[in-house]
């Protein structure tokens, strides 16, 4: 967490509690079944990220800067850290789907204990607490879309492949243009958190970034676009993938982007909304790091670099675009003109690794991004699932290469 200005009480008041009900309207529709099932390691239950959200608050905020303040249940800790070993043992990630007690109904109590004391404490909170709400606020959206996500890949697991919100209007759009380079004619850039307002620690320190000429795509990859590939063999030629992507292709037996089946001769697509024919005006998503470069290489092209990514994207409103502003079937749109921000995060070419001069902070928060600074890859942009107003130029994203889950997506770059 860089350092800000302190915030005033209302508007962080008025934040919190915004941030804290969506994320309780986005698991409204779900039973108590849904919300406690885990469908893969990768994935948490719903529930859990109700509760673990609120410890995150109930920790850093109410036990360490509120007097008095008496934990809602002694138990919930070892239940929902997540990976603070500054805090102590907690029950393995890949057995969350096996808390069935306490109910959701129980967690929601606990949010409801946890939010009273908190909007109590704020007037008196220091300015360091205050900070660690706007931390908490902005870790919450985090698990907001991995919420979403994580419930679609539940339901995607269902044989019955059930909607949890009912379909949004289909409004016919034409084809996009063909893609259009943005040139860049290369040298210094400056890259990283200007320190105006909010960001991760990841996100900083701002440095110089030495770029070689290039062009960037206008947009991102399409479905249309995207069902070309595969019909021209992009899934069964080794010749345009890293062998690790190769070797994953064949282990897993992928034919095509996560939630794609293939019905009567046509691609269909497994959403919020239910399985539906796919929109071929629609960017792609659901695509691991090793199909989008194997994509870029088939289409002649290359992934941008995280750095051209940014100096490109300086420019644009991180507000604009296809983002998450309330819980329903939210999922990438027909998008015109050069858009950075919305609809998929964009995968990079470049390594998750630490900026020049990066430190990590002192304690558990300390443990919030630089440790997993090892093996993924940045991703870029935002999503139709990142709440609005959480996105920002400097924003690092990362994932594993194999990793396909999340709303991601695939711009195209070359060289000059």
């Amino acid at each position: 967490m860089l350092k800000i200005a302190p915030q005033p009480l209302t508007p962080l008041a008025e934040r919190f509690s915004a941030v804290r009900a969506l994320t309780l309207a986005l698991a409204e529709p779900l039973s108590d079944a849904d919300a406690t099932v885990q469908s893969m390691p990768d994935a948490s239950p719903t529930k859990w990220h109700l509760a673990h959200t609120t410890w995150f608050f109930e920790t850093f905020v109410l036990r360490d800067h509120v007097p008095g303040y008496r934990l809602h249940d002694e138990r919930f800790p070892f239940l929902f850290n997540s990976y603070y070993e500054a805090e102590g043992r907690r029950h393995a990630r890949d057995r969350r789907g096996m808390i069935t007690r306490p109910t959701l109904d129980e967690v929601r109590a606990y949010r409801a204990y946890v939010d009273a004391a908190l909007v109590a404490a704020l007037p008196d909170l220091p300015e360091a607490a205050r900070e660690l709400v706007a931390l908490g606020c902005h870790h919450e959206e985090q698990h907001q879309e991995l919420l979403v996500t994580d419930i679609l890949h539940l339901f995607g697991e269902n044989p019955l492949e059930p909607a949890i919100w009912p379909a949004a209007p289909k409004v016919p759009v034409a084809m996009p243009a063909p893609i259009r380079w943005i040139d860049h004619a290369g040298g210094i850039v400056r890259i990283g958190h200007d320190g105006d307002g909010f960001a991760f620690d990841c996100e900083g320190p701002r440095h110089d970034a030495l770029l070689a000429p290039h062009a960037l795509a206008d947009r991102t990859v399409t479905n249309g676009e995207w069902a070309a590939f595969i019909a021209d063999g992009g899934y069964r030629d080794p010749a345009h993938w890293l062998a690790d992507g190769w070797a994953w292709v064949k282990a897993e037996g992928i034919v095509a982007p996560l939630y794609w089946e293939e019905r009567d001769g046509k691609w269909t697509r497994f959403g919020l909304d239910g399985r539906r024919a796919i929109d071929p005006a629609a960017p792609v998503t659901h695509v691991s790091l090793y199909e989008a470069d194997a994509y870029a290489s088939w289409a002649g092209a290359r992934l941008p670099t995280e750095f051209e990514w940014e100096a490109a994207a300086q420019a644009q409103d991180a507000r604009c675009g296809n983002q998450m502003d309330a819980a329903g079937p939210v999922e990438p749109r027909p998008a015109s003109g050069p858009a950075f921000f919305g609809d998929v995060w964009e995968w990079t070419g470049s390594a998750y690794r630490p900026y020049p001069g990066f430190r990590t902070i002192e304690g558990a928060v300390g443990e919030y991004n630089g440790k997993f600074m090892s093996g993924q890859f940045v991703l870029r942009g935002g999503s139709c699932a990142t709440p609005r107003g959480h996105a920002r130029a400097s924003y690092r994203n990362f994932f594993y290469p194999h990793q396909r889950w999340q709303f991601t997506g695939v711009r195209l770059a070359k060289d000059l």
